[in-house]
């Protein structure tokens, strides 16, 4: 089992920058992949970035509004997983969670399912005015 926690979220001005990290514990060998999805009210939750732990391999969805603002990475050695999100606007207000599994198959076969994803954090709203 692994257990996920994310921090960093908070209030921020249109305009500027975020960093949102997800630590992972429990049996962490196990995370075959790790991903950060959103959410708005009502509204099924939707892929932000995805990485691949044993080659740091990342993916982030064209039609996503991040596409080209969002950078995603990892500290392996702190089973950690970082989102750094620029440029945020009004439309990136959310809640961000950080998502994980053990099959890379189906990650990379479904990468942008929340299905594909076995375990998942509390969450973290991130708010931009």
């Amino acid at each position: 089992h692994v257990q996920l926690v994310e921090s960093g979220g908070g209030s921020v001005q249109a305009g500027e920058s975020l960093t949102l990290s997800c630590a992972a514990s429990g049996d962490t060998a196990s995370s075959a992949c790790m991903a950060w999805f959103r959410q708005y009210p009502g509204v099924e939750r939707e892929p932000v970035a995805v990485i691949y732990v044993a080659d740091g391999k990342t993916y982030v969805p064209d039609y996503t509004s991040v596409k080209g603002r969002v950078t995603i990475t990892q500290d392996t050695a702190r089973n950690t997983v970082v989102l750094q999100m620029n440029s945020l606007e009004p439309e990136d207000t959310a809640m961000y969670y950080c998502a994980a599994d053990s099959n890379r198959l189906r990650c990379e076969l479904r990468p942008v399912v929340p299905e594909a994803y076995r375990y998942w954090g509390q969450g973290t709203q991130d708010t931009v005015s």
